[in-house]
């Protein structure tokens, strides 16, 4: 149901539209994680580190797709929210022809580099043949993962955030029965694991992209939308680009850090892999939460009410404590509960690094929860320089103090997880500082005390019209 966002209590309308995302992250967090756990139980740790090294690869892949997905939401939310419907289904038809193009190039280039990609981050050689086996089914089905999150994206921006929750559900589901059909039963091993997911994530695209263009067709419009406009392409662009760059530079980042983790051997990737699962649940969870406020932003923006964003922000960041009480509870204090769902053994180097990276990492959800809603902000009204600048720096950080701690004072792998605080830290400070300053505000926009001096020329101007008029 497409749903206005800039009517109503901003409270209740912002968590009535986040609950179901964050439902939908819910489920599609739980077959991701369901992969690594079928993989280490049924097929071993190898198995595990395999799908695990390979991991920060798919997610080069994954950011392109979140980056463009950002952009499209953020345009179409604006025009949405200024009730501009006829350009609006422009930006929606030109976003599905360019990342159509974007997807095709990217599948191509992704199978033909996928040996390449393996060795640049020194993966182990007991697991290589898996983890590019593995890259290789991934990168084949991306095209299905890109446009379901371009209709996801869609879905979101005209502020319906139940229909993708139904598809994912059945999407995580079925990923999850085919997981445990093709490794369990099949024993397939990690092209298993690969496979299951292709599968649910190409059912899943299909029915998201045509219930969406079903639901466009009805949307009455004033007259017909064009098919591409390269005005709009460029549009979204401004929001989409620095976004990829971003999502792309922290993968990057990541990859980075997993090389560094691979010198460690195949039960430290093993046991960093289950835990960066974990983490990744959480901070999904909160990028998700962020990305309905974005769309909030957005169409408030469009529709001037800026006071609307700061009770938003106010809101979401509510939600958003909360649910990083609920993990940190979970993770600090269970952390070896969660790590040894992953592990056929409850017992080892394994478990141990992943319970250690789990006890650094979570006492400070609460930071980067404050970072990632302030962000939401800063998308959604379109600040991207702002957006952007924090989240540089705290990948920077993360990666020199990653490789300092580690290898220059010679602390190992708790040298690595503590580069994690220490980049949230400072980025939560940047990014709600750059939301506070309100410099995204537009200056036609600006809330400004009224003027006492104006008030009374509107006054004699308004008495000397009606003045007029009686004489008239």
């Amino acid at each position: 149901m497409i749903q206005d966002l800039t009517t109503g209590k901003p409270e209740q309308v912002l968590w009535r539209f986040s609950l179901p995302m964050f439902g939908s992250v819910i489920f599609q967090q739980l077959y991701n994680i369901a992969d690594s756990v079928i993989a280490g139980k049924f097929a071993g740790e190898d198995a595990l580190a395999a799908v695990g090294a390979s991991y920060p690869i798919t997610m080069i892949f994954m950011a392109i797709a979140v980056g463009c997905n950002i952009g499209c939401s953020v345009v179409i939310s604006q025009l949405f929210g200024a009730k501009e419907t006829v350009r609006m289904k422009t930006a929606v038809n030109t976003a599905l022809i360019a990342s159509l193009a974007v997807s095709l190039i990217l599948t191509a280039v992704g199978l033909f580099f996928s040996p390449a990609m393996m060795r640049a981050i020194r993966t182990p050689d007991n697991i290589f043949s898996d983890a590019d086996l593995y890259l290789k089914i991934y990168i084949g089905g991306f095209a299905f993962l890109f446009f379901y999150n371009i209709a996801t994206s869609i879905f979101t921006a005209l502020g319906d955030s139940k229909t993708p929750l139904y598809f994912l559900i059945g999407s995580s589901l079925g990923n999850i029965f085919l997981d445990w059909l093709f490794v369990a039963i099949f024993h397939w091993g990690v092209a298993g694991v690969a496979w299951a997911t292709f599968l649910a994530q190409g059912v899943a695209c299909l029915l998201a992209m045509g219930t969406l263009l079903l639901r466009l067709k009805r949307l009455e419009t004033d007259g017909p939308s064009q098919a591409f406009s390269r005005e709009m392409l460029l549009r979204i662009g401004r929001i989409a680009i620095p976004s990829v760059l971003q999502q792309s530079f922290v993968s990057v980042g990541n990859i980075f850090i997993q090389s560094l983790i691979n010198g460690f051997g195949s039960s430290v990737i093993a046991g960093y892999s289950a835990a960066i699962k974990l983490n990744t649940f959480t901070i999904t969870s909160f990028t998700t939460l962020a990305n309905g406020l974005s769309s909030f932003s957005a169409q408030n923006i469009g529709a001037g009410k800026l006071d609307r964003i700061h009770r938003g922000f106010r809101a979401g960041l509510v939600l958003a404590l909360v649910v990083a009480a609920v993990f940190f509870a979970c993770y600090f204090f269970a952390g070896g509960a969660a790590i040894s769902l992953f592990m056929e053994e409850n017992t080892g180097l394994a478990l141990d690094t992943g319970v250690e990276f789990l006890r650094v990492a979570s006492p400070f959800y609460f930071v980067i929860s404050v970072k990632l809603m302030a962000d939401g902000v800063l998308r959604g009204v379109g600040d991207m320089k702002a957006f952007m600048a924090s989240t540089f720096t705290d990948l920077i950080l993360r990666v020199l103090l990653a490789y300092l701690f580690a290898l220059g004072f010679g602390m190992g792998t708790l040298g690595v997880w503590l580069s994690w605080p220490v980049g949230w830290v400072i980025s939560a400070v940047m990014s709600f500082l750059f939301y506070a300053k309100g410099h995204w505000k537009p200056s036609s926009l600006q809330e400004l005390p009224e003027d006492p001096l104006a008030k009374v020329a509107e006054d004699i101007t308004a008495a000397a019209v009606a003045a007029e008029d009686e004489e008239g």
